[in-house]
């Protein structure tokens, strides 16, 4: 067995200790309470999901000109609703739930502290329902960014730091269970690659939310008028946790995408050092990627802006290409060794498509390379930010490697995570195979066209793009209409994928079939037709584990979606300098 199978197979006890139970599919002991506390998480994380799905479908509809369903205010407090729902709520709640399994689950370990985990959970809660309220009754229209010199409600301030809190509780809690499973020997050798991987997303979080302390501490004392915050400093200190508090998705997204290739099609690690060594890339550099939000401040020099996104922050783009081949290499390799071997990609065509944990896992890293990455490598480039910068070019960007990436991979394991810890037998599975391909499909055209429209200059953050009624000449270029509905449909389309999949996993949840424990039949039984079974169990046609004998079989498929992924990237970059010097001319 690969070390990646590790992460999933577990050590065998001899007998389950009090208070565990052993999962007959992966053979992990589980630990009831850490299983509990995942539901929690996993619960919430879903309602925080839904309730940004609502915002999400009335911005557009009023994004789309010919709609334009809210007013000026309303379109601004809902928007701030979306971005917090998404980009904190929904994503934390869930990786607190991935490092939770990550630690105690994949490492056959009991919860440390669970009072003080139920703690960090309620207060995470506490401060997610003040932000909500505020939010909801117009106390706090700031946006996700909330600039200085915009000013909510003190109340806004302080339940993000208690959420804050809660976060770093149950990242400390995370850690704890990596002492007590290394003193206590609950694994052999290293930890599983998936909870590397979940490691390095928890130091990011720790390195993201004492950003968060730094700057909403001083803010929310602001907002009471007792002390002075300079918008600057706010703005340089706040990216170290509006960005970086996605580069915690990236991580977390790519550990999920090492455990859906051994859970679907039992793929192989490369090389283990490597991915690795990937990951600590991720810790020094990718935090650096925050300053792309402030290349057109007029506060920073020119060399610490070439600093940021350039040298350094290259090394964080590495990481994510090697994870980029990594993977995929993975799963065709893995795929090679069970005998789908005809061709370049005859093991991509033989793959278990109609399994929704593979088709989100690959439709995560199409989505998320493809459009999420090249363009975000791009707007990092100084010059080009100026172009880019606040125009819908940015969330567009933001929406394919957030929205698509990461949130397709969550929603991929999901599929695995009901069964496996909530015991329970997934329903409506015909439209849980559907719903990765009506998801991805929508947020792609949305994140296309979105990037189509602010290349012709569309500005994010408008509740009027016309700017109808303004003072001055502001140029309108009647394709972004064009572009504009384009979007809404794509947007449209997505928003249905998302609701597909909070029916199937809320419907599962509290209606599906629950399992026996210990019955292995009961278990299998439950697996619709078309997802292969236990597939990190199956004995690849080899004579050695090539894992273990440092040796790998071509990928020659994986090289090929390569090569197409850097003439995508190469082309995108340099048509992006082609339109830098059709404005910027010089002498």
């Amino acid at each position: 067995m690969s070390a990646q199978a590790g992460a999933v197979e577990g050590s065998q006890a001899a007998a389950v200790p009090s208070g565990f139970r052993s999962c007959p599919t992966t053979g992990l002991l589980v630990d009831r309470r850490a299983e509990i506390l995942i539901r929690a998480h996993a619960v919430v994380a879903t309602v925080a999901l839904l309730v940004g799905g609502v915002a999400a479908l009335l911005v557009l509809l009023t994004r789309w000109q010919v709609i334009h369903l809210l007013d000026a205010a309303w379109f601004y407090r809902i928007l701030t609703v979306h971005g917090m729902s998404m980009l904190i709520f929904f994503i934390i709640f869930f990786e607190m739930a991935i490092l939770l399994f990550a630690g105690p689950v994949l490492l056959n370990s009991r919860l440390p502290a669970p009072k003080t985990a139920w703690t960090g959970f309620a207060l995470m809660v506490t401060g997610t329902i003040l932000v909500q309220w505020m939010m909801w009754t117009g106390q706090a229209d700031v946006l996700f960014t909330s600039y200085v010199p915009l000013r909510a409600h003190p109340h806004f301030y302080l339940g993000v730091i208690l959420f804050a809190v809660g976060t770093l509780v149950t990242v400390g809690i995370f850690f704890a269970s990596l002492v007590i499973a290394k003193r206590e020997q609950t694994y052999e050798g290293s930890v599983p690659l998936v909870t590397y991987g979940a490691i390095t997303a928890a130091i990011i979080a720790v390195i993201t939310l004492v950003h968060g302390a730094a700057i909403y501490i001083p803010t929310w004392l602001w907002s009471m008028d007792l002390m002075h915050v300079d918008p600057q400093v706010y703005r340089l200190v706040w990216w170290g946790l509006g960005h970086s508090s996605q580069q915690i998705n990236v991580a977390a997204m790519v550990a999920i995408w090492y455990l859906l290739a051994t859970l679907t099609v039992g793929g192989i690690v490369l090389n283990q050092k490597v991915s690795r060594v990937a990951f600590v890339l991720y810790i020094l550099f990718i935090s650096m990627a925050s300053a792309h939000h402030l290349l057109v401040d007029p506060g920073f020099g020119a060399a610490w802006k070439v600093w940021n996104t350039s040298y350094f922050m290259y090394m964080a783009v590495l990481a994510s290409m090697i994870h980029g081949f990594t993977v995929p290499a993975g799963v065709e390799l893995g795929m090679r060794l069970r005998g789908y071997t005809q061709g370049f990609f005859g093991w991509l065509r033989q793959a278990p498509w109609g399994d929704p944990g593979f088709s989100s896992l690959v439709l995560s890293i199409t989505v998320f390379g493809f459009v999420g990455g090249i363009t975000g490598v791009t707007f990092g480039t100084e010059q080009i930010n100026i172009i880019a910068h606040n125009t819908l070019r940015i969330p567009g960007h933001f929406h394919a490697a957030v929205v698509s990436g990461a949130g397709m991979a969550f929603m991929g394991v999901t599929y695995y995570v009901i069964p496996l810890i909530f015991r329970r037998q997934l329903v409506f599975y015909p439209l849980a195979k559907l719903q990765p391909y009506v998801f991805a499909l929508g947020m792609l055209i949305f994140s296309l066209a979105m990037t189509f429209a602010g290349t012709f200059g569309a500005p994010r953050r408008v509740w009027d793009m016309t700017h109808s009624g303004a003072p001055f000449d502001v140029p309108y270029s009647p394709v972004v209409d064009i572009v504009i509905t384009v979007m809404a449909i794509g947007g449209i389309i997505g928003i249905v994928g998302g609701g597909m999949y909070i029916l199937v996993t809320v419907g599962s949840v509290f209606f599906g079939k629950p399992l026996p424990e210990g019955e292995e039949a009961a278990y299998q039984g439950s697996i619709p037709p078309g997802i292969i079974r236990r597939p990190w169990l199956e004995i690849p046609d080899v004579d050695e584990d090539p894992e273990a004998s440092g040796r790998v079989g071509p990928v020659p498929g994986t090289v090929a979606l390569v090569g197409i992924f850097f003439v995508a990237f190469v082309v995108y970059y340099f048509a992006n300098w082609a339109l830098l010097s059709f404005g910027w001319r010089v002498g």
